[in-house]
């Protein structure tokens, strides 16, 4: 590699966002301070988070190694690489956002809204590992999410697409979530008389991962896309006789599930199946072949 090409490349991976890096690689904070985002640390096994990223300075420490630094330094650690492998494991992730220097217009609602360019089949390389980071199998993938192209201020951009019922998209790279309007849920009708809730299309894609496409007892799904729009789901989900819960283990997939249990005895919440995770794609990524033999048996 050139010399100045690498320095220039090193400059950019450090204006990367950690925590929407981490999030990339299915880590999520278990706390939040201020700027301080604490997690379970990725490079250890751990049962109290100890890992800190202060997300004002973009750097890391895990107080349990007693090291920490940039993200070519977690990169380093966490791949057990050099700077050179973890640039190329970088490379062509830029092209999906640029880096998040500005975290509160990104997290507010965009000046311009969002506008869709064209969607085709999952073909980007990029994506293609982004989903191999995520457990999906490609093939998994493909039957349910496009490749999108859109354009946010004025700039053009490409992530993984799931279409609601209302034809919008809910679109996911590793470095930003976004969705295109109209906001909706999404059903997938098997003409059974049993339904399975996630809040986001990873954990519908996880759920498909574990179980495989057998076609026996396949249920209904149903993908909120936003807790928000629960209520807005229960007419489809009331309308089955067995409703089966895989909402986050947050506090607001915890309240959700508690409201839906107070509504009726149809519902079942299955979040225990992933107790110690915040997600069953966060149990996926982390969990082995024997576990995921199980878990399939129980999904």
């Amino acid at each position: 590699m050139d010399f100045r090409k690498q320095k220039r490349s090193i400059a950019e991976a450090k204006e990367m966002d950690m925590v929407q890096y981490l999030s990339s690689l299915g880590h999520e904070p278990s706390k939040i301070r201020n700027n301080d985002y604490w997690y379970h640390s990725p490079l250890r096994e751990e049962n109290t988070a100890s890992f800190k990223v202060n997300r004002k300075l973009n750097r890391w420490y895990d107080h349990g190694l007693g090291k920490g630094g940039n993200i070519i330094d977690f990169g380093i650690q966490y791949y057990g690489c050099s700077v050179g492998e973890f640039l190329k494991k970088l490379d062509g992730g830029f092209s999906f956002h640029e880096p998040l220097k500005n975290i509160s217009k990104i997290e507010n609602e965009p000046e311009h809204p969002l506008k869709i360019l064209k969607e085709s089949e999952l073909s980007s390389n990029a994506l293609i590992r982004y989903l191999e980071q995520r457990k999906i199998p490609i093939e998994i993938a493909t039957q349910y999410c496009r490749e999108v192209h859109y354009e946010l201020n004025a700039k053009s951009y490409y992530g993984i697409g799931f279409k609601n019922d209302s034809g919008g998209f809910e679109i996911r790279n590793p470095y930003f979530k976004a969705s295109s309007s109209p906001k909706d849920i999404t059903t997938i009708k098997n003409a059974s008389d049993e339904v399975a809730v996630f809040e986001g299309f990873m954990d519908f894609l996880s759920f498909k991962s574990i179980r495989g496409n057998n076609a026996n007892n396949t249920p209904d799904f149903v993908v909120l896309n936003s807790l928000s729009l629960f209520e807005k789901a229960r007419p489809f989900l009331e309308s089955h006789k067995s409703i089966r819960l895989y909402l986050d283990n947050d506090a607001a997939g915890k309240k959700v599930a508690r409201e839906a249990l107070s509504n009726s005895k149809k519902y079942k919440d299955n979040r225990n199946l992933y107790q110690n995770h915040k997600d069953l794609n966060d149990w996926l990524v982390h969990s082995g072949k024997q576990q995921k033999k199980r878990l399939g048996n129980k999904l």
